[in-house]
Protein backbone atom coordinates (compact mmCIF):
# COMPACT_ATOMS: atom_id res chain seq x y z
CA UNK A 1 0.00 0.00 0.00
CA UNK A 2 1.75 3.38 -0.68
CA UNK A 3 1.73 5.56 2.10
CA UNK A 4 3.86 8.24 1.01
CA UNK A 5 2.00 10.60 0.16
CA UNK A 6 0.27 10.35 3.19
CA UNK A 7 3.27 11.04 4.99
CA UNK A 8 2.28 7.57 6.90
CA UNK A 9 -0.12 8.23 9.00
CA UNK A 10 -2.95 6.01 7.62
CA UNK A 11 -3.48 2.10 8.31
CA UNK A 12 -7.03 2.58 6.27
CA UNK A 13 -8.73 4.87 4.15
CA UNK A 14 -12.58 5.00 4.10
CA UNK A 15 -15.49 7.58 4.14
CA UNK A 16 -17.90 7.87 7.07
CA UNK A 17 -20.20 10.85 6.19
CA UNK A 18 -21.79 13.02 8.67
CA UNK A 19 -25.03 11.77 10.96
CA UNK A 20 -26.93 15.27 8.67
CA UNK A 21 -24.89 17.61 6.48
CA UNK A 22 -26.69 20.76 7.90
CA UNK A 23 -24.76 24.03 7.64
CA UNK A 24 -25.79 25.05 11.48
CA UNK A 25 -23.66 22.05 13.02
CA UNK A 26 -20.70 22.90 14.51
CA UNK A 27 -17.86 20.83 12.38
CA UNK A 28 -20.21 21.24 9.23
CA UNK A 29 -17.42 20.67 6.38
CA UNK A 30 -14.28 19.71 8.54
CA UNK A 31 -12.35 16.35 8.09
CA UNK A 32 -10.96 14.08 10.65
CA UNK A 33 -9.43 10.65 11.46
CA UNK A 34 -9.49 8.76 14.24
CA UNK A 35 -6.31 6.53 15.87
CA UNK A 36 -6.91 2.65 14.93
CA UNK A 37 -7.66 2.40 19.07
CA UNK A 38 -11.05 3.45 18.71
CA UNK A 39 -14.10 1.09 17.48
CA UNK A 40 -15.48 1.59 14.01
CA UNK A 41 -18.26 -0.67 13.11
CA UNK A 42 -17.17 -3.16 10.62
CA UNK A 43 -13.36 -2.52 11.37
CA UNK A 44 -11.24 -4.35 12.79
CA UNK A 45 -9.16 -2.09 15.76
CA UNK A 46 -6.06 -2.95 15.53
CA UNK A 47 -4.03 -1.30 18.13
CA UNK A 48 -1.13 -0.86 16.47
CA UNK A 49 -0.06 -4.63 15.62
CA UNK A 50 -0.83 -7.34 13.23
CA UNK A 51 -0.73 -9.94 15.81
CA UNK A 52 -3.96 -7.48 17.71
CA UNK A 53 -5.64 -7.18 14.48
CA UNK A 54 -5.11 -11.08 13.88
CA UNK A 55 -7.01 -12.27 17.33
CA UNK A 56 -9.58 -10.03 17.10
CA UNK A 57 -12.92 -9.57 14.75
CA UNK A 58 -14.40 -6.73 12.90
CA UNK A 59 -15.70 -3.42 15.59
CA UNK A 60 -19.82 -4.24 15.66
CA UNK A 61 -20.54 -0.61 16.71
CA UNK A 62 -18.58 2.92 16.59
CA UNK A 63 -17.04 4.50 19.46
CA UNK A 64 -19.69 7.30 21.42
CA UNK A 65 -16.66 9.73 20.43
CA UNK A 66 -16.72 8.98 17.41
CA UNK A 67 -20.27 8.93 16.85
CA UNK A 68 -20.77 12.42 18.47
CA UNK A 69 -18.46 14.13 16.06
CA UNK A 70 -19.78 12.49 13.01
CA UNK A 71 -23.23 13.78 14.55
CA UNK A 72 -21.35 17.08 15.01
CA UNK A 73 -21.11 17.80 11.12
CA UNK A 74 -17.88 16.56 10.49
CA UNK A 75 -16.09 13.65 7.66
CA UNK A 76 -14.32 11.22 8.76
CA UNK A 77 -11.67 9.90 6.17
CA UNK A 78 -9.83 6.80 8.23
CA UNK A 79 -7.78 4.98 10.48
CA UNK A 80 -4.34 6.29 11.48
CA UNK A 81 -1.32 4.73 12.64
CA UNK A 82 -0.46 4.01 16.04
CA UNK A 83 2.49 2.67 18.72
CA UNK A 84 1.70 -0.80 19.38
CA UNK A 85 -0.70 -1.44 22.77
CA UNK A 86 -0.18 2.25 23.12
CA UNK A 87 2.74 1.73 25.01
CA UNK A 88 5.55 4.60 23.83
CA UNK A 89 5.78 8.15 23.30
CA UNK A 90 7.99 7.83 20.08
CA UNK A 91 5.43 7.41 17.06
CA UNK A 92 8.14 4.69 15.90
CA UNK A 93 6.07 1.37 14.30
CA UNK A 94 7.98 -1.17 13.24
CA UNK A 95 5.18 -2.72 11.32
CA UNK A 96 3.40 -0.22 9.63
CA UNK A 97 6.32 2.32 9.27
CA UNK A 98 6.86 5.81 11.53
CA UNK A 99 4.82 8.26 10.05
CA UNK A 100 6.69 11.07 8.96
CA UNK A 101 6.87 14.16 11.04
CA UNK A 102 5.55 17.16 8.95
CA UNK A 103 7.74 19.86 10.78
CA UNK A 104 11.07 17.72 11.04
CA UNK A 105 11.23 15.08 9.36
CA UNK A 106 14.33 13.40 10.52
CA UNK A 107 12.74 13.37 13.86
CA UNK A 108 9.91 11.22 15.36
CA UNK A 109 6.79 12.39 15.27
CA UNK A 110 5.85 11.30 19.00
CA UNK A 111 3.26 8.83 20.20
CA UNK A 112 1.78 6.58 19.79
CA UNK A 113 -1.03 8.78 18.33
CA UNK A 114 1.53 9.48 15.94
CA UNK A 115 -0.82 9.22 12.63
CA UNK A 116 -3.11 11.23 14.45
CA UNK A 117 -1.28 13.98 14.67
CA UNK A 118 0.89 14.16 11.60
CA UNK A 119 -2.41 13.67 9.41
CA UNK A 120 -3.34 17.14 11.34
CA UNK A 121 0.23 18.41 11.15
CA UNK A 122 0.54 17.49 7.54
CA UNK A 123 -3.33 19.33 7.03
CA UNK A 124 -4.22 15.90 5.80
CA UNK A 125 -7.44 16.49 7.73
CA UNK A 126 -8.83 19.53 10.14
CA UNK A 127 -8.61 17.27 13.15
CA UNK A 128 -8.53 14.22 14.56
CA UNK A 129 -8.86 11.89 17.32
CA UNK A 130 -6.72 10.25 19.70
CA UNK A 131 -5.70 9.02 23.20
CA UNK A 132 -3.85 10.06 25.93
CA UNK A 133 -2.42 7.91 28.85
CA UNK A 134 0.41 8.75 29.76
CA UNK A 135 1.11 11.74 27.41
CA UNK A 136 -0.07 9.93 23.83
CA UNK A 137 -1.52 13.30 22.82
CA UNK A 138 -0.03 16.14 24.51
CA UNK A 139 3.54 14.75 22.75
CA UNK A 140 2.70 14.19 19.37
CA UNK A 141 1.16 16.93 19.21
CA UNK A 142 4.90 19.07 20.63
CA UNK A 143 6.93 17.03 18.31
CA UNK A 144 4.38 17.81 15.39
CA UNK A 145 4.05 21.51 16.08
CA UNK A 146 0.25 21.39 16.35
CA UNK A 147 -2.52 21.65 19.46
CA UNK A 148 -3.46 19.17 21.11
CA UNK A 149 -6.14 18.62 24.43
CA UNK A 150 -5.79 16.35 27.01
CA UNK A 151 -9.27 16.69 28.73
CA UNK A 152 -9.93 15.95 32.15
CA UNK A 153 -9.86 12.12 33.42
CA UNK A 154 -13.33 10.53 32.58
CA UNK A 155 -14.43 13.74 31.07
CA UNK A 156 -15.32 12.01 27.75
CA UNK A 157 -16.32 8.52 27.36
CA UNK A 158 -13.84 5.81 26.24
CA UNK A 159 -16.40 3.44 25.55
CA UNK A 160 -15.32 1.69 22.58
CA UNK A 161 -11.82 2.47 23.18
CA UNK A 162 -9.52 -0.33 23.64
CA UNK A 163 -8.00 0.15 27.14
CA UNK A 164 -4.55 0.98 28.07
CA UNK A 165 -4.79 1.99 31.86
CA UNK A 166 -7.93 3.06 33.33
CA UNK A 167 -7.01 5.63 35.78
CA UNK A 168 -4.95 7.99 33.23
CA UNK A 169 -7.31 6.66 29.86
CA UNK A 170 -8.95 9.71 28.06
CA UNK A 171 -9.77 10.79 24.49
CA UNK A 172 -8.21 12.91 23.28
CA UNK A 173 -7.74 15.60 20.36
CA UNK A 174 -5.40 17.61 17.72
CA UNK A 175 -6.23 20.55 15.29
CA UNK A 176 -4.06 23.33 13.97
CA UNK A 177 -6.09 26.07 14.47
CA UNK A 178 -7.64 27.29 18.08
CA UNK A 179 -11.54 27.48 17.01
CA UNK A 180 -11.55 24.06 15.56
CA UNK A 181 -9.89 22.79 19.15
CA UNK A 182 -12.54 24.52 21.05
CA UNK A 183 -15.32 22.97 18.75
CA UNK A 184 -14.34 19.35 18.73
CA UNK A 185 -13.64 20.01 22.48
CA UNK A 186 -17.73 21.37 23.20
CA UNK A 187 -18.86 18.46 21.54
CA UNK A 188 -17.31 16.00 23.22
CA UNK A 189 -17.53 17.12 26.55
CA UNK A 190 -20.96 17.91 25.84
CA UNK A 191 -20.33 21.79 26.85
CA UNK A 192 -22.20 24.79 25.83
CA UNK A 193 -20.40 27.75 24.13
CA UNK A 194 -19.61 29.98 27.25
CA UNK A 195 -18.14 33.76 27.22
CA UNK A 196 -14.21 33.26 28.80
CA UNK A 197 -13.55 33.44 31.87
CA UNK A 198 -10.25 35.95 32.69
CA UNK A 199 -7.49 33.34 34.37
CA UNK A 200 -7.44 34.52 38.40
CA UNK A 201 -3.47 33.66 38.40
CA UNK A 202 -1.16 31.58 35.41
CA UNK A 203 1.69 29.88 37.92
CA UNK A 204 4.80 29.78 35.73
CA UNK A 205 6.57 26.42 37.15
CA UNK A 206 9.92 27.94 36.86
CA UNK A 207 12.00 24.49 38.43
CA UNK A 208 10.37 22.74 34.87
CA UNK A 209 11.12 25.68 32.81
CA UNK A 210 15.01 25.16 34.09
CA UNK A 211 14.54 21.32 32.54
CA UNK A 212 13.44 22.76 29.12
CA UNK A 213 16.53 22.60 26.76
CA UNK A 214 14.72 25.48 24.43
CA UNK A 215 16.07 29.11 26.12
CA UNK A 216 13.57 30.71 28.30
CA UNK A 217 13.20 33.37 26.30
CA UNK A 218 11.46 31.31 23.77
CA UNK A 219 9.17 29.62 25.95
CA UNK A 220 8.00 31.09 29.70
CA UNK A 221 8.53 35.02 28.22
CA UNK A 222 6.54 33.93 25.48
CA UNK A 223 3.80 32.99 27.37
CA UNK A 224 4.47 35.65 30.39
CA UNK A 225 4.14 38.40 27.87
CA UNK A 226 1.12 37.20 26.08
CA UNK A 227 -0.86 36.94 29.12
CA UNK A 228 0.53 40.46 30.46
CA UNK A 229 -1.02 42.17 27.70
CA UNK A 230 -4.10 40.03 27.28
CA UNK A 231 -5.01 39.78 31.23
CA UNK A 232 -2.55 42.12 33.01
CA UNK A 233 0.91 41.04 34.76
CA UNK A 234 -0.99 41.09 38.69
CA UNK A 235 -2.66 37.09 36.57
CA UNK A 236 1.17 35.63 36.57
CA UNK A 237 2.74 34.12 39.64
CA UNK A 238 6.40 31.93 39.82
CA UNK A 239 6.64 28.77 41.94
CA UNK A 240 8.60 26.00 42.34
CA UNK A 241 6.29 22.88 41.37
CA UNK A 242 8.83 20.39 42.62
CA UNK A 243 8.86 21.89 45.95
CA UNK A 244 5.05 22.36 46.58
CA UNK A 245 4.54 18.72 45.67
CA UNK A 246 6.99 17.53 47.65
CA UNK A 247 5.61 19.13 50.85
CA UNK A 248 2.57 18.73 49.95
CA UNK A 249 2.23 15.08 48.84
CA UNK A 250 3.58 12.69 51.63
CA UNK A 251 2.96 9.79 49.82
CA UNK A 252 5.24 10.61 47.45
CA UNK A 253 8.43 9.41 50.44
CA UNK A 254 8.01 5.65 48.99
CA UNK A 255 9.18 6.76 45.39
CA UNK A 256 11.56 9.04 46.22
CA UNK A 257 14.22 6.82 46.48
CA UNK A 258 18.35 7.26 46.56
CA UNK A 259 18.40 6.82 42.56
CA UNK A 260 16.35 9.62 42.10
CA UNK A 261 17.83 11.80 44.52
CA UNK A 262 21.21 11.06 42.91
CA UNK A 263 20.29 11.62 38.82
CA UNK A 264 22.13 15.07 37.33
CA UNK A 265 18.36 15.63 35.63
CA UNK A 266 15.12 15.94 36.80
CA UNK A 267 13.11 17.00 39.82
CA UNK A 268 13.24 14.33 42.51
CA UNK A 269 9.13 14.71 43.47
CA UNK A 270 8.45 14.94 40.17
CA UNK A 271 10.20 11.83 39.07
CA UNK A 272 8.79 9.93 42.40
CA UNK A 273 5.09 11.24 40.94
CA UNK A 274 6.16 9.20 37.55
CA UNK A 275 7.65 6.29 39.17
CA UNK A 276 4.17 6.28 40.79
CA UNK A 277 2.45 6.28 37.46
CA UNK A 278 4.11 3.92 35.75
CA UNK A 279 3.88 1.44 38.63
CA UNK A 280 -0.02 1.90 38.45
CA UNK A 281 -0.11 1.96 34.76
CA UNK A 282 1.46 -1.00 34.14
CA UNK A 283 -0.64 -3.10 36.77
CA UNK A 284 -3.65 -2.03 35.08
CA UNK A 285 -2.36 -2.94 31.70
CA UNK A 286 -1.33 -5.80 33.13
CA UNK A 287 -4.76 -6.84 34.36
CA UNK A 288 -6.19 -5.97 30.59
CA UNK A 289 -3.43 -7.34 28.60
CA UNK A 290 -1.91 -9.48 30.65
CA UNK A 291 -3.39 -13.34 29.44
CA UNK A 292 -3.66 -11.72 25.44
CA UNK A 293 0.18 -11.46 25.91
CA UNK A 294 0.83 -14.23 27.59
CA UNK A 295 -1.31 -16.11 25.05
CA UNK A 296 -0.57 -14.85 21.51
CA UNK A 297 3.41 -14.07 22.56
CA UNK A 298 2.98 -10.69 20.01
CA UNK A 299 6.14 -10.05 17.83
CA UNK A 300 6.86 -6.17 19.04
CA UNK A 301 9.51 -3.35 18.41
CA UNK A 302 12.10 -3.13 20.50
CA UNK A 303 11.62 -0.85 23.69
CA UNK A 304 7.46 -1.59 23.30
CA UNK A 305 8.58 -5.14 23.76
CA UNK A 306 10.47 -4.59 27.03
CA UNK A 307 8.11 -2.36 28.85
CA UNK A 308 5.18 -4.92 27.71
CA UNK A 309 7.21 -7.87 29.32
CA UNK A 310 8.15 -5.80 32.63
CA UNK A 311 4.24 -4.78 32.99
CA UNK A 312 2.95 -8.44 32.84
CA UNK A 313 5.83 -9.44 35.43
CA UNK A 314 4.48 -6.28 37.96
CA UNK A 315 2.50 -7.36 41.48
CA UNK A 316 -0.06 -5.65 43.53
CA UNK A 317 2.83 -4.68 45.59
CA UNK A 318 2.96 -0.61 46.67
CA UNK A 319 -0.47 -0.40 44.10
CA UNK A 320 -2.60 0.77 47.24
CA UNK A 321 0.49 3.77 47.65
CA UNK A 322 -0.17 4.76 44.17
CA UNK A 323 -3.55 5.59 45.07
CA UNK A 324 -2.58 7.48 48.02
CA UNK A 325 -0.16 9.20 45.55
CA UNK A 326 -3.02 10.24 43.47
CA UNK A 327 -5.36 11.20 45.86
CA UNK A 328 -3.00 13.54 47.39
CA UNK A 329 -1.79 15.36 44.16
CA UNK A 330 -5.59 15.85 42.91
CA UNK A 331 -6.15 17.56 46.44
CA UNK A 332 -2.81 19.49 46.21
CA UNK A 333 -3.10 20.68 42.78
CA UNK A 334 -6.86 21.75 43.41
CA UNK A 335 -6.38 23.45 46.41
CA UNK A 336 -3.24 25.71 44.29
CA UNK A 337 -4.96 26.14 41.02
CA UNK A 338 -9.06 26.39 42.42
CA UNK A 339 -11.54 27.83 39.89
CA UNK A 340 -9.94 29.48 36.75
CA UNK A 341 -6.52 29.10 37.80
CA UNK A 342 -3.70 27.95 35.57
CA UNK A 343 -0.45 25.96 35.76
CA UNK A 344 2.06 26.45 32.80
CA UNK A 345 5.15 23.97 32.46
CA UNK A 346 6.70 22.73 29.27
CA UNK A 347 4.90 19.77 27.44
CA UNK A 348 8.45 17.70 27.14
CA UNK A 349 12.10 19.15 28.69
CA UNK A 350 13.70 18.32 25.40
CA UNK A 351 14.00 18.31 21.27
CA UNK A 352 11.92 15.62 19.50
CA UNK A 353 14.72 12.56 19.42
CA UNK A 354 16.04 11.47 15.83
CA UNK A 355 14.67 9.32 13.97
CA UNK A 356 16.26 5.63 15.37
CA UNK A 357 17.83 6.92 18.29
CA UNK A 358 19.19 3.94 20.33
CA UNK A 359 16.76 2.75 22.78
CA UNK A 360 18.45 3.20 25.69
CA UNK A 361 18.79 7.09 25.43
CA UNK A 362 14.96 7.21 24.43
CA UNK A 363 14.19 5.27 27.87
CA UNK A 364 16.22 8.05 29.72
CA UNK A 365 14.32 10.71 27.91
CA UNK A 366 11.37 9.31 28.01
CA UNK A 367 11.72 9.41 31.66
CA UNK A 368 12.31 13.18 31.94
CA UNK A 369 9.00 13.92 29.85
CA UNK A 370 6.65 11.67 32.32
CA UNK A 371 7.93 13.41 35.29
CA UNK A 372 5.92 16.82 33.19
CA UNK A 373 3.52 14.60 31.87
CA UNK A 374 2.06 12.27 35.26
CA UNK A 375 1.05 16.00 36.68
CA UNK A 376 -1.75 15.92 34.88
CA UNK A 377 -1.36 11.82 34.55
CA UNK A 378 -2.03 11.54 38.16
CA UNK A 379 -4.33 14.41 38.80
CA UNK A 380 -6.28 13.96 36.07
CA UNK A 381 -6.45 17.50 35.66
CA UNK A 382 -6.78 19.11 31.75
CA UNK A 383 -4.00 19.85 29.80
CA UNK A 384 -3.46 21.87 26.15
CA UNK A 385 -0.05 22.14 24.40
CA UNK A 386 0.29 25.00 22.63
CA UNK A 387 2.54 24.88 19.79
CA UNK A 388 5.25 28.38 19.88
CA UNK A 389 6.78 28.23 16.53
CA UNK A 390 10.16 26.53 15.88
CA UNK A 391 13.73 26.95 17.78
CA UNK A 392 17.26 25.65 15.97
CA UNK A 393 14.62 23.66 13.23
CA UNK A 394 13.22 21.55 15.92
CA UNK A 395 9.41 22.71 17.46
CA UNK A 396 8.88 24.03 20.51
CA UNK A 397 5.67 23.69 23.00
CA UNK A 398 4.05 25.01 25.92
CA UNK A 399 1.45 23.25 28.05
CA UNK A 400 -1.48 25.30 30.55
CA UNK A 401 -3.15 23.09 32.84
CA UNK A 402 -6.64 23.42 34.55
CA UNK A 403 -8.08 21.59 37.88
CA UNK A 404 -10.27 18.73 36.81
CA UNK A 405 -13.84 19.52 34.64
CA UNK A 406 -12.28 23.49 33.83
CA UNK A 407 -11.79 21.89 30.21
CA UNK A 408 -14.14 24.70 28.61
CA UNK A 409 -12.69 27.65 30.13
CA UNK A 410 -9.27 25.95 29.05
CA UNK A 411 -10.27 25.79 25.38
CA UNK A 412 -11.20 29.44 25.38
CA UNK A 413 -8.17 30.95 27.40
CA UNK A 414 -6.21 29.09 24.26
CA UNK A 415 -8.58 30.47 21.97
CA UNK A 416 -7.89 34.05 23.34
CA UNK A 417 -3.90 33.56 23.74
CA UNK A 418 -3.13 31.69 20.61
CA UNK A 419 -2.85 34.86 18.45
CA UNK A 420 -1.04 36.63 20.89
CA UNK A 421 1.71 33.75 21.12
CA UNK A 422 2.76 33.74 17.98
CA UNK A 423 2.78 37.76 17.72
CA UNK A 424 5.32 37.68 21.04
CA UNK A 425 7.49 34.49 18.86
CA UNK A 426 7.84 36.72 16.17
CA UNK A 427 8.93 39.66 18.34
CA UNK A 428 11.15 37.07 20.24
CA UNK A 429 13.32 35.74 17.43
Amino acid sequence: MERSSDYGAFMEKFVLKPSSSSHELPLNGLTFAVKDIFDVNGFVTGFGNPDWARTHSAATSTSPAVLAILRGGATCIGKTVMDEMAYSLDGENKHYGTPTNPCAPDRVPGGSSSGSAVAVGAKLVDFSLGTDTGGSVRVPASYCSILGFRPSHDAVSTAGVIPMAQSFDTVGWFARDPVILNRVGRILLQLPDVDLVRPRQIFIAEDCFQLSSTPNNRVSQVLVKSVEKLFGGDVVKHLILGDYVENKVPSLSHFISKEIKKQDYGIASLAALSSAMRLLQRYEFKNNHGEWVTTVKPDLGTGISERVWGAIQTTGESIDICYSVKAEIIATLTSLLEDFGILAIPTVPGRPPKLNTDPTTLEIFRAEASSLLSIAGLSGFCQVSIPLGMYDDVPVAISLLAKHGSDGFLLNVVETLYDTLQEQIAISE
